[in-house]
Formats: structure tokens, sequence, C-alpha cells
């Protein structure tokens, strides 16, 4: 994996757990969805990203982003690798399917990775 990438990945969970260990979990969730951005292909990292999000969801008292997040655990499980919503939040409160824009920030994080995986001619 690109240097870069893994490393805004550790970070957004880092944060992620820092925010929800102080129980903060709305600022949790921004950076839950941005490392769900950066991990959608990855499917063990993608996971984690909604395992947090519900236990954010779980601080918050909030039903639907719990019971939301379950489905997408399995499904990023096993959907990964095949296809996803690009750009997707991740959270409960957004259809599963839809892509969403990418922030110029994470775009440039994961076209460097898509760089680094084409082979040169």
């Amino acid at each position: 994996m690109h240097m870069k990438l893994q490393e805004a990945i550790d970070e957004a969970f880092d944060q992620a757990l820092h925010e929800l260990a102080a129980c903060r979990s709305a600022e949790a969730l921004i950076w839950l969805e941005r490392a769900h951005i950066l991990t959608q292909r990855r499917p063990w990292l993608h996971a984690r990203s909604h395992w947090l999000m519900l236990r954010a969801g779980w601080q918050q008292g909030d039903m639907r982003e719990v019971l939301g997040q379950v489905p997408r655990i399995l499904a990023a499980l096993l959907f990964s690798r095949i296809w996803v919503p690009v750009g997707n939040t991740g959270r409960a409160r957004v259809s599963a399917f839809q892509p969403m824009p990418v922030t110029e920030d994470l775009q440039a994080l994961l076209a460097s990775e898509r760089q680094q995986r084409v082979p040169e001619a």
C-alpha cells in the first residue's frame, strides 16, 4: 500500500478512536467517514470503519446508525473487492449504494495508490 495512503488511514482510525474514548462520537464519525472512503477496497479495514461507526452510533444512542451498520459490516467483508460506491461515507443515513463526491485530498491519496498498482508499459 502506498505510504501516504497508509498514514492517512492510520491517522483517521487513531483520531476516531481518540474521539470515541473521549465520548465525542460526532467528531469520531467525521474521521470514520474519511477512513471508510480510504478503505473501501480493503475488506477488513472497510469492515472496521463500519464497526467503529456502530460503536459511535451506540455511544450517541442512535439506533438507526447502530442497526444500519450491521448489514454494512457484512457487506464490507463480502463485497469490498467486487464493487463499492466510490466516495460513499458509510453512514446509515445515506444509501449504501450511493456514490458520492470525493474530496480532492482523498482523491489524491486514492489516485497515488492506483498508479502504484498499474504496471508501466
